[in-house]
């Protein structure tokens, strides 16, 4: 992997962690996940198992330090490891379709929901919920889902954008 893959993916967390300490809890103490939304938009950027492995850890265990839910650390870091390869599976399933702007947008929304499902689930089984599962998952999740949509839909072309602009294969260009 190599370094300005790394600053961007860090620089993806980074925005991603500041979306995540300033939304509220709301909801038991739970917040709409926004870090979801620069995790997947790393994933899509850099479709790679190193750089998944990378993002889903990080983005776990940032989320859950800033995580607003009592007992949400070892829930997020669960969540947002399984969610990460699974968003990659569809991802690489979609083959050419998975670079418009429509199937980014409803892998968001699914991949949303997957990791909500997952930290409610990880959430009862190592700290209980403070709340029915289903109350939950309608109040914060749903709504997150919405809203990762719409931040992604806004997010993907600019950052596809600068992609295009930008050389990762780590050799430098010399103009005269």
């Amino acid at each position: 992997m190599n370094t300005k893959k790394l600053v961007a993916i860090a620089l993806l967390i980074g925005m991603g962690t500041v979306l995540h300490a300033v939304v509220p809890g709301f909801v038991f103490g739970m917040k709409p996940d926004m870090m979801l939304t620069m995790m997947f938009l790393g994933i899509i950027l850099f479709p790679d198992t190193k750089s998944v492995l990378l993002v889903g850890l990080a983005t776990g265990i940032i989320s859950g330090i800033t995580t607003s839910m009592p007992g949400g650390f070892f829930p997020n870091i669960i969540d947002k490891f399984i969610t990460a390869f699974v968003f990659l599976g569809l991802f690489m399933l979609l083959g050419k379709l998975n670079k418009s702007i429509i199937s980014v947008a409803v892998l968001t929304a699914i991949g949303t929901l997957i990791s909500g499902a997952i930290f409610l689930a990880a959430a009862s089984f190592i700290v209980g919920l403070p709340g029915q599962f289903a109350a939950m998952f309608a109040a914060a999740v749903l709504p997150a889902a919405a809203v990762n949509t719409i931040v992604m839909i806004v997010l993907y072309p600019v950052a596809t954008t600068i992609m295009k602009k930008t050389t990762f294969t780590g050799q430098q260009t010399i103009s005269q």
